[in-house]
């Protein structure tokens, strides 16, 4: 820090507003008065440096004292406006009025923009909010992609409160859209609800409203130079609009580390500024005037692209960097790195908590200050190709813990995806792109003629992103690491880094310029001598660096395990709105997913314009991040009960993405295409196949085993695998025992299946002679659940998976009547959210999210 004031004043901003953001009230004063402690100690000790430790401390209460300020300022006006209790506003009607502060997105039937209201029922208010429009008509939404930013918009719309996390490890959306001050979403069904008037006067809108017509009319030129799927490629790389990228694409560079490329970042604004100065050199102007010009250029870029951190961060450095050459100042990375975090935390502190500046920050910073430690130890290599791959492994290794953290998985193929394909891409194919948008909007045809030969090379690197797609084997999942394991990561990653360029530097030997008229002898012995001297100092560096290096392979070991359940069992309702998905944690470490929830679509072929760019789907937005953030690495089994839609549809998206040793099902088929292509998948995946029916059981490890009551099925059935369209007589019913507690799961069963169960003469005694818990079949209808069937498992405790406010009015009054006579606790996930339930001893431990 010595020398870099500013650095360790950013520093200190950072930390004081991270220890803000993490703890509150009690727990954010007692570490305040520790803190104070500790440095006042530090001030005794180091009397010589009392004034760094006072600016220190000084920061750290500033910043602690901002985050908390910026953040009880945060706050809904609109119950003290509306004179009413939050709980009340919910759910009702009102008329509002205010102005569209962000470009209108239209995807499929709904309309998204964030609107400052200016008025609710006729009191005057200042809120920010997100409207969501609900479109009916194809003509409707033609007409939405009309409206513009800057828009006065007058509404009859009813307010809703941001739906928070319902599960464990879950997204919160409401504390999403606090971190951007939006706490109501405001709905509207149609457009004739709602009324736009353009703008009748200039302001700072205007010029956003501008730039976002100027970023569609480029969209338009990008997508007559290319065809799909490059145009939408292209438009990401040049401009950052990301809503047109081909979703397969995307999911295929995700999968290897490579969304940075399809971000405007750094490399985006240097591959600009290095242009526009080639440009400029071309007419002779002097260096001042051509740096000013480039100065001037870069916020346009900046606002062209999106104005996301990233590019921000990027602007705000290179605008800094440049401005220091020009006026001929030593350019220090360090400092120009923190003035630009310390602006944007000044700016906005909650860009603190957003994945991008974090990612752009921390990699920006690494590349910084680990890249010369490691250039050492890549001497021996090539000199243009040292400098490449040093940058692209310390990027990777200083991106790898947030890159676990917020998506939890990682490919051993990173480093070589982006040491490839990154120079390619950066360096060429971008380039590129923008000449060719240049040529294309001054001659179309030489346009095409470049954007042909981008498309060339896209095509390789679509292919050769598909083909490491290919090896599933090298995508690694990792359960998201503590802020601890996160710092210990950093810390031994520098100090073993460090010690090895040390170590490097001494042991190798120095060039040594030699006048002819010295002696060697009188050269050599002293040079020696010194390398000697240097190899005994360089002793203990030597014993060291084994030991760091074996911890840091133990932290990447304990960072790669899940929560040890120390010998208990976990079952774990996953709340999926309207459907189905149980995760079952055995005591040593097996896990097995009954169900995966599934959404729903009654949509016809002719509603095609309905669809979304980026539809909701329970299994890839709910169902695989929960597995994936939770460290399950692998499903020893996914079961499934029954072939409807609720139960089976999110498994698609868990077999595309977690590897999985054997599929379960009740040996029917639907004769439904999702059902077809969910078994194709299970076959192309090489994944043991089984048609379950009564009295097979499955011994999942010592203390765990599943019975299996019903479906009943003869011998040539299971031959044939029957196409039984009704399949919720057909669910899969069976019994979990684990840890000497016992859970009946029961999927859609009917009460005729019920009684098939009851009266089952190959059922033994011991398997009916009852369970501690009950899974409710088909989300508590009235169809199954019957008292004689309550009255024979003598359950404790009965949990009931249904969606909120769902359309079939589950679970049934009457059903919660019978199961409330016989004295069972219910636990239900549209009132409590996910349930766990942990088994040790005999004894059930019960946890919901929802309190």
């Amino acid at each position: 820090m010595q020398g870099r004031p500013l650095l360790l004043f950013a520093i200190c901003w950072i930390v004081g507003s991270s220890t803000a953001c993490l703890y509150t009230g009690h727990r954010l004063g007692w570490i305040g008065v520790g803190l104070t402690l500790i440095l006042l100690s530090a001030m005794v000790l180091f009397q010589e440096r009392w004034r760094t430790i006072v600016m220190i401390w000084s920061t750290l209460i500033l910043s602690a004292g901002y985050w908390e300020w910026h953040d009880y300022s945060n706050v809904t006006t609109l119950p003290e406006v509306m004179q009413q209790e939050v709980s009340a506003l919910a759910g009702i009607v009102v008329q509002a009025e205010g102005r569209v502060t962000t470009a209108v997105e239209v995807d499929g039937d709904r309309v998204n923009m964030n609107i400052d209201l200016s008025e609710v029922n006729s009191s005057v208010i200042s809120e920010k909010v997100l409207v969501q429009v609900k479109l009916l008509t194809e003509e409707e939404q033609q007409e939405a992609m009309r409206w513009q930013r800057g828009d006065l918009v007058k509404m009859t719309a009813t307010l809703e409160i941001p739906a928070i996390s319902r599960n464990f490890d879950g997204f919160d959306y409401r504390n999403y859209l606090r971190t951007r001050e939006i706490h109501w979403i405001l709905k509207v069904n149609g457009l004739d609800n709602v009324e736009l008037i353009p703008p009748s006067s200039w302001s700072l809108l205007s010029l956003f409203r501008l730039n976002d017509v100027l970023r569609e009319k480029i969209g338009t030129k990008i997508e007559a130079l290319f065809q799909e799927p490059h145009a939408g490629y292209m438009k990401g790389l040049i401009i950052g609009m990301q809503d047109d990228v081909d979703p397969t694409t995307y999911s295929q560079f995700s999968q290897l580390g490579l969304t940075h490329i399809l971000a405007v970042s750094g490399t985006h604004v240097a591959v600009y500024v290095a242009c526009l100065l080639i440009l400029l050199s071309l007419f002779r102007l002097t260096r001042e005037t051509k740096l000013t010009i480039v100065i001037l250029l870069v916020p346009c870029y900046v606002l062209l692209t999106g104005f996301s951190p990233s590019v921000v961060r990027s602007g705000i450095m290179s605008m800094i960097a440049l401005y220091a050459a020009r006026q001929g100042l030593l350019k220090d990375g360090l400092h120009i790195i923190s003035a630009a975090a310390l602006f944007m935390l000044l700016w906005n502190p909650y860009l603190l908590v957003n994945v991008s500046f974090q990612l752009s920050f921390i990699v920006t910073l690494g590349l910084m200050v680990y890249v010369p430690l490691i250039m050492p130890m890549l001497s021996k290599l090539p000199r243009k190709f040292a400098p490449v791959l040093g940058v692209t492994v310390i990027a990777q290794f200083v991106s790898f813990p947030l890159t676990i953290y917020y998506f939890n998985q990682f490919s051993l193929l990173s480093v070589v995806a982006n040491l490839l394909l990154v120079p390619l891409i950066s360096f060429v194919v971008l380039p590129l792109g923008m000449v060719s948008l240049v040529l294309g909007i001054l001659w179309m045809p030489l346009g095409k003629g470049l954007a042909w030969v981008a498309q060339c090379l896209d095509n390789v690197t679509f292919t050769f992103v598909e083909w490491m797609n290919l090896h599933q084997a090298f995508i690694t999942i990792w359960p998201s690491p503590s802020i601890l394991w996160i710092c210990c990561y950093y810390i031994l990653l520098y100090v073993l880094l460090r010690l090895i360029k040390i170590w490097i530097e001494y042991v190798q030997p120095h060039p040594i310029y030699i006048e002819d008229t010295i002696p060697l002898d009188d050269v050599l012995v002293p040079h020696q001598q010194l390398i000697n001297s240097r190899s005994r100092k360089l002793t203990w560096r030597q014993y060291i660096v084994a030991p760091l290096v074996f911890t840091f392979v133990i932290l990447l070991y304990l960072g790669y395990q899940s929560e040890s359940l120390n010998g208990a069992g976990l079952v774990s309702f996953v709340d999926v709105g309207q459907g189905d998905c149980i995760l079952i944690t055995t005591p040593e470490g097996k896990h097995i997913l009954v169900d995966g929830g599934g959404t729903i679509n009654f949509r016809k072929p002719e509603d095609y314009w309905k669809n979304r760019k980026d539809p909701f789907e329970v299994g890839a937005k709910v169902v695989v991040p929960l597995l994936k953030k939770r460290g399950v690495h692998q499903l020893d089994a996914v079961i499934l009960t029954h072939g409807d839609q609720d139960h089976m549809g999110g498994l698609q998206a868990v077999l595309d993405d977690i590897p999985v040793k054997a599929f379960l099902f009740n040996g029917t088929l639907t004769g439904a295409a999702n059902q077809e292509n969910l078994l194709s998948t299970v076959l192309a995946k090489d994944i043991p196949i089984y048609a379950i029916h009564n009295t097979m059981v499955l011994q999942l490890d010592g203390n765990s085993k599943l019975t299996f009551l019903s479906p009943e099925m003869t011998n040539e059935e299971q031959q044939q695998l029957p196409i039984v369209k009704e399949q919720n007589h057909s669910s899969l019913v069976f019994i979990v025992e684990m840890n000497g507690v016992r859970m009946l799961l029961t999927g859609d069963m009917d009460i005729a299946s019920e009684m098939n169960i009851l009266h089952d003469k190959f059922q033994t005694a011991n398997v009916l002679e009852g369970v501690d818990i009950m899974k409710v079949a088909h989300h508590g209808s009235k169809t199954s659940t019957a008292e004689e069937w309550l009255s024979q498992w003598k359950a404790a405790i009965a949990v009931i998976s249904a969606g909120v406010n769902n359309s079939y009015g589950h679970p049934h009054s009457d059903v919660v009547a019978r199961i409330t006579a016989q004295g069972m606790r219910i636990f239900r996930t549209d009132q409590q959210g996910e349930i766990q339930m942990k088994f040790l001893h005999d004894d059930v431990w019960v946890k919901n999210k929802l309190r």
